[in-house]
């Protein structure tokens, strides 16, 4: 990376990798939830992306076991894998990407694994002394491992879990030596619901999906009192496909996705006079240093109602993602999304647009994404993933071991 683009990128990174810092020479109420390791919220393939990031209800692929491990029952091949690739900030730099890699095989009829791995490259970053003298370049990247199991418990209900390992390093070497790389361990739940049904003559498939995913220690990069707390998440969502005619067929998704951390605390009324001010500065700080210092699992059962803007903020909370894919013999895809952000919880607002193709063994899917009028490092970028399918499952178990759906 060029020296004149080091300032932008240490600037920008506090925003793309979820770190905090206060502000102290005015007055900030953010209402925006920070974590460590954001890029794990972020849809890896292309075919998520391209309808707005939504996946824990859509037809099993590849890439099932990162949205919903409860899919993994209903995957249509013996073997599949899928490598995907995702520029970032490609308008800036153009060392900067995240890579995909997942794959899974059937068991048996009913059950089947899956691995990944993620891996985030923040590009070569020029270090310097306090003096100004060159110190070497440094590259920091975040990985994720993760290991699925998936199984069917009836014809129409399949239910998933997922360990992850977690790892983000993002400081160099330090003359203090106070910094080190991120360890995490996380495990993800899901559970998958598909049904055919006939209405007023038409033949549609209901799918229904749940997931709680990232649920894991917290990630420390000095001590464990400044540790960061993972982008734990729940999501819901639905997918409704129906059948035009032989050859064509539409899916609606949409998915609902919360963060299961604390919220960030803050008071509407702050006051105008600098003692007050700065009494209201330390009570808040405080507040949030507590929940900041909160468990695992209060984090988690807390989420729901620690929003200072009381239900209304927590709804706000909740994260949108609708797509709309329209299928052509099995063989040609057309995906347009939205995702949405309430303005004040982090304001991403962006529509999809994406293609893919199968063709016997091979797929691909393409996604391009169009913000709204806030900067967003996926702008101006085509993400791509490939498909590699093996035996259908009825050339492996028999015509019996076909999906519902």
């Amino acid at each position: 990376m060029l020296l004149s683009k080091l300032p932008l990128r240490y600037a920008l990174l506090p925003g793309l990798l979820g770190l905090s810092f206060v502000a102290t020479a005015q007055i900030t109420n953010s209402k925006v939830i920070t974590t460590a390791v954001p890029v794990l919220t972020i849809s890896p393939d292309s075919r998520g992306a391209a309808l707005g990031e939504a996946g824990v209800a859509t037809s099993p692929d590849a890439n099932s076991a990162y949205y919903n491990a409860g899919k993994l029952g209903f995957v249509p091949n013996q073997y599949s894998v899928s490598p995907s690739y995702t520029p970032w900030l490609r308008s800036i730099t153009d060392d900067m990407g995240l890579a995909y890699l997942s794959g899974y095989s059937k068991l048996n009829q009913r059950a089947a694994i899956s691995a990944s791995l993620l891996y985030f490259d923040l590009g070569s970053i020029a270090l310097r002394s306090a003096a100004n003298q060159p110190e070497g370049e440094f590259n920091p990247k975040e990985y994720a491992f993760a290991l699925s199991y998936g199984q069917k418990l009836s014809e129409y209900l399949g239910v998933g879990v997922t360990a992850r390992y977690i790892r983000s390093n993002l400081v160099g070497p330090t003359s203090g030596g106070d910094s080190k790389p991120g360890n995490a361990l996380a495990v993800d739940l899901g559970t998958y619901y598909t049904r055919d049904l006939s209405i007023g003559g038409g033949a549609y498939n209901l799918a229904l999906g749940a997931s709680i995913a990232n649920i894991g220690n917290k990630m420390t990069y000095t001590d464990a009192n400044q540790a960061d707390f993972l982008p734990m998440n729940i999501k819901l969502g639905t997918a409704i496909t129906r059948e035009l005619d032989p050859y064509n067929k539409l899916t609606l998704t949409l998915d609902g996705t919360k963060l299961l951390v604390p919220s960030p605390y803050y008071e509407d009324n702050v006051p105008t006079d600098n003692a007050s001010q700065q009494a209201y500065l330390l009570r808040r700080d405080a507040e949030n240093e507590k929940r900041r210092q909160q468990g695992v699992v209060s984090a988690i059962t807390t989420s729901f109602g620690d929003a200072p803007g009381g239900f209304s903020e927590e709804l706000q909370e909740i994260n949108l993602s609708t797509g709309l894919e329209y299928t052509y013999k099995d063989l040609l895809m057309a995906r347009v999304g939205y995702f949405y952000e309430n303005p004040d919880k982090g304001d991403r607002r962006y529509l999809s647009l994406g293609l893919g193709g199968r063709f016997q063994v091979f797929g691909i899917d393409g996604a391009y994404l169009v913000p709204n009028s806030r900067a967003n490092p996926l702008a101006q970028t085509i993400r791509v993933s490939l498909h590699f399918n093996f035996n259908k499952l009825e050339e492996a178990f028999g015509n019996d071991a076909s999906p519902t759906n």
